[in-house]
């Protein structure tokens, strides 16, 4: 909640406020959940310092980011009653939604910045009586 980005590499879990201006935000948290809000952050501390995520374990293919972030919604989904995700369905319901949205977007905005487009504001509609 306040900006700080976990992630998990060869030095085990980072902190980091900086570097991460191009990812991606996936959505998580159904908007009205402000108890599991409130929590948040103290679960992802709490978490991030369980010996799972030494730096001893990390390996690139097996036990790396994406393992360390899924682990944590599931550690989420498990305190709320809910049955964890596999991985080709966390990738399918949250992760791809967001890379065609952002796909689409950088196409759209490419087309644009290579383009001679001229913007012409829409007439406002009359107000009827």
């Amino acid at each position: 909640s306040p900006g700080v980005v976990y992630h998990y590499e060869e030095r085990g879990v980072q902190r980091a406020r900086q570097g991460w201006e191009q990812c991606l935000c996936v959505p998580l948290l159904r908007p009205h959940a402000w108890d599991l809000q409130r929590r948040w952050d103290g679960l992802l501390e709490r978490f991030s310092r369980s010996h799972a995520w030494q730096p001893r374990r990390y390996d690139e293919q097996e036990h790396n980011c994406y393992t360390y972030a899924l682990a944590f919604i599931n550690h989420v989904r498990s305190l709320q009653g809910q049955q964890p995700l596999s991985k080709d369905e966390f990738t399918e319901r949250f992760v791809m939604p967001q890379t065609r949205r952002a796909s689409r977007y950088l196409t759209l905005h490419h087309q644009l910045a290579h383009r001679d487009f001229y913007m012409v504001p829409l007439p406002e509609q009359e107000e009827e009586d």
